[in-house]
């Protein structure tokens, strides 16, 4: 029998946990499939810098965080970043941090900088000694079961999650020999005899290690991001429990099975990498430090950012003014997504009394919803949130109630009947009898005949109805902080998001981020209803806010791959509205097709706005559409602000009027809600494109749905987080400008430093430039800039000096 060796540590228990802890943290989570929401893959290092966090991930996870420095020459020998925006990035560095002059700066950018090195794992080592791909077969087996014990319904044989994730991979692992095949004999006995816990498994492997304390965070950081989406996935599991107040080990877990592989792997190899082991351990014990090459490359990303900042004041300086309506002729408001910037200006050039609003795209109801004929509860609201209010699709009447039992019974015949297709014995008869009857279907969705309908559910209404007080209380809430508190139009649609999308695993990404990844008509149709009860009415008007008699709300829903709206006009029939309808369906028919002549000119293989509609329903379709790519900026503000700018779908725009907003409420929502999750969308991108090798999915082509939480490339490996290659890259160049976003708000900047004071996490994105701030003077120019620690500075050096207005967001 083999006995474990375990070194006694010199460190205690409590000292090794808490490291693992601080480890867990820096880890981003990974939302599933079903409701993938973007995230900030660099959410555990925004407490620090963009060259500080470079230095940590490329020695954990050997990646850059910046663009090639070739990226940045092309674009300054171009012209698209100025001389001038190399030199105010240079002023703003830490001295420290660049070169003693700015023509060494400009020599240091032209010579590329040094491949990013992670220090190697052990498993990295025992492969280089023994030309066995350790780290290869590790991923293959954590793969294997992490796939079954994560799993959401696509298994017919699923891991016990009950057990927790140390525990039954230890279950698994006895009787897995593929480690002893290898050449690892005695791995199944090993972890026989590994205590029963992962916190004295991660102990006992860490004393086995010869780690110093200075060591443990930042080599379970490099332990965690080696096991790629899985340690992500269970960072989900744990973000979600503390959203209820609750705990979930699961990282712990993965962190103990990967730490117990490489304490395995060093005891078999011991003499011959023992040297290369201590030296990476001590690369581990030494402090995180920029350096020098961090600087420049952080000068560089500094410039491309303020080039574009510059343009956007250009076209702060040059604003048309909107003309003067009495009562608009219709007013829809729109989520704050970029890809509702195209329509609203579509619309708006249509008519001028066509007012839109930029709202986020839950509708400020943060539901849990039941869909007509589910089990399933949605939390359809930002991923920061927990549901409050919980709903469900359908009238309580008992015919309703008959249908929607009807339509759960056949649901779950549905998924019995699809379990019964795979199941082993009977998957292959299955096919023989039964395959030739899909040909029909199979004809029609291969050649892209068939039509994604969007979602008819029953009109939703509140599970547990609130009283008038509660539903007041709401609806004031909502309507002030979309600044829409006076001049109603007769006819106000409410438009949620879908994209409809067919054969995409990633296709809930396209939907609604803030409504968590689900598409926004049932928050749209809900907040439609509760303005149109007259009790609600009644109660608004006693705190200042009277909507007209004649006024009707409608939810809608506007499809982004198709530029198509649905308006939900059979929740409240209404004949006098029947012409201001009609009227709107044009408008919004004409306003679909100018947004899709506009985004046929970024998307491959499409020369007119037509050719865009059949690419939701295409099976080989890679780029049904660009989704929130070359997101750029976030602007807080009057409409009439950004009126007459062609953002080009780049700018997330959140109408606010701070003269309405007494005690700045509204605007302390803004920067904690829709700015964080904007930069959650920013950087999500940003991630993917500077470091796609981890923060990225891979290649559509290659991807298989495992678990039906994620994907892996190919055959098997790690899971994958992140968005696919072929969301930001068009086959010949990126269609995504790595850059973080520039946040633009109408408001005195004394009210959001103060704002940014009492929230220091909010404040942490902008003092480490993981965000940039702007406020607005009077005139509406970019005339403030935040420049960390509460301070600013005058930004109007950068407005045009030639006087030309600039047009276009380029």
């Amino acid at each position: 029998m083999l006995m474990s060796t375990v070194e006694t540590p010199l460190f205690s228990s409590d000292v090794v946990i808490a490291a693992a802890n601080r480890a867990t943290r820096a880890i981003p989570p990974l939302w599933p499939l079903a409701s993938s929401v973007a995230v900030n893959p660099f959410l555990g290092q925004t407490e620090e810098p963009l060259a500080t966090a470079a230095a940590r991930l490329r020695r954990v996870a050997g990646i850059a965080l910046t663009m090639p420095r070739a990226w940045y020459a092309q674009r300054l020998q171009a012209g698209a970043i100025g001389g001038e925006d190399l030199e105010a990035a240079y002023d703003a560095a830490p001295a420290a941090l660049k070169p003693g002059t700015f023509a060494e700066l400009i020599d240091a950018a032209r010579k590329p900088a040094e491949p990013p090195q992670a220090i190697p794992t052990v498993a990295e080592l025992a492969r280089d000694i023994s030309f066995l791909d350790w780290p290869g077969i590790v991923a293959d087996r954590m793969s294997h079961w992490a796939s079954a014990y994560f799993d959401q319904g696509q298994a017919l044989w699923a891991g016990q999650q009950s057990t927790g994730t140390y525990a039954a991979w230890r279950a698994v692992a006895t009787h897995d020999l593929t480690p002893e095949i290898a050449g690892l004999t005695g791995f199944a006995q090993r972890v026989a005899e590994a205590p029963v816990t992962a916190e004295q498994a991660l102990i006992d492997s860490v004393a086995s290690l010869d780690l110093s304390e200075a060591a443990l965070e930042s080599y379970f950081h490099r332990v965690l991001m080696s096991l790629g989406g899985w340690a992500q996935l269970a960072r989900y599991q744990l973000w979600q429990a503390e959203l209820e107040g609750k705990t979930d080990a699961s990282v712990t877990g993965l962190l103990a099975i990967g730490v117990f592989w490489d304490a395995t792997l060093l005891r078999h190899y011991r003499s011959s990498l023992q040297a290369e082991w201590q030296k990476a351990a001590r690369a581990h014990a030494s402090p995180i430090s920029a350096t020098l090459e961090d600087g420049v490359d952080a000068i560089l990303q500094e410039a491309a950012e303020r080039a574009a900042q510059r343009q956007l004041a250009r076209m702060f300086a040059h604003v048309a003014l909107l003309p003067a309506v009495k009562r608009p002729t219709l007013q829809m408001a729109f989520c704050i997504d970029v890809r509702s910037e195209v329509f609203r200006r579509a619309l708006e050039s249509l008519d001028p009394g066509i007012m839109t609003l930029g709202f986020a795209g839950f509708f400020g109801l943060g539901i849990g919803h039941r869909r007509f004929g589910s089990d399933t509860v949605e939390a359809r609201l930002p991923v920061l949130l927990t549901p409050r209010i919980f709903t469900c699709s359908g009238a309580p009447t008992p015919a309703v109630e008959r249908s929607d039992a009807t339509a759960r019974i056949a649901s779950r015949a549905k998924r019995a009947w699809g379990r019964f297709k795979l199941a082993a014995i009977s998957s292959f008869a299955f096919v023989e009898a039964a395959g030739p009857l899909y040909i029909t279907r199979l004809l029609q969705d291969g050649l892209g005949l068939t039509r994604v309908a969007a979602p008819g559910d029953p009109a939703p209404r509140i599970s547990v109805p609130l009283d008038v007080n509660a539903r007041v209380t709401i609806a004031e809430s909502i309507l002030r902080a979309m600044s829409l508190t006076e001049g109603f139009a007769q006819l106000v649609l409410l438009a949620g998001h879908v994209a409809n999308v067919v054969n995409n695993p990633h296709a809930s990404a396209l939907h609604c981020g803030a409504c968590g990844g689900y598409p926004g008509e049932a928050n749209a149709r809900l907040l439609a209803s509760l303005l149109n009860d007259q009790d609600v009415r009644v109660g608004l008007a006693a705190v200042g806010i009277t909507i007209p008699e004649d006024t009707l709300f409608l939810g809608a829903l506007h499809d982004t791959t198709t530029d198509a709206v649905t308006i939900y006009e059979d929740d409240y029939p209404s004949a006098a509205h029947a012409d201001a309808l009609d009227q709107a369906k044009r408008w919004l028919a004409s306003a679909g097709a100018l947004t899709r002549a506009e985004r046929a000119l970024r998307l491959p293989r499409a020369e007119r706005g037509d050719d865009l509609t059949g690419r939701a329903s295409d099976w080989a379709e890679l780029r049904p559409e660009w989704a929130l790519a070359g997101c750029q900026a976030f602007i807080a503000a009057p409409r009439s602000r950004t009126a007459g700018m062609n953002l080009t779908g780049r700018a997330f725009l959140h109408d606010y009027n701070w003269r309405r907003d007494d005690g700045f409420g509204v605007l302390e929502l803004i920067i904690t809600a829709p700015v964080v999750v904007a930069s959650w969308i920013s950087l999500h991108y940003y991630g993917s494109t500077v470091a796609p090798d981890v923060f990225g999915a891979g290649n559509k082509l290659l991807h298989n749905v495992i678990g039906g939480i994620g994907v892996v490339e190919g055959n098997g490996g790690l899971l994958r987080a992140g968005l696919p290659w072929q969301s930001v890259y068009d086959g010949e160049q990126l269609v995504h400008d790595p850059l973080r976003l520039s946040v633009v708000i109408d408001a005195p900047h004394e009210a959001i430093g103060c704002i940014l004071a009492r929230h220091p996490e909010v404040r942490a994105l902008f003092d480490n430039r993981w965000l940039h701030l702007f406020a607005l003077d009077d005139e509406g120019r970019m005339a403030w800039r935040y420049t960390g620690g509460l301070s600013w500075e005058r930004a109007l050096g950068n407005l045009p000096e030639d006087g030309k207005p600039q047009q276009e967001l380029a």
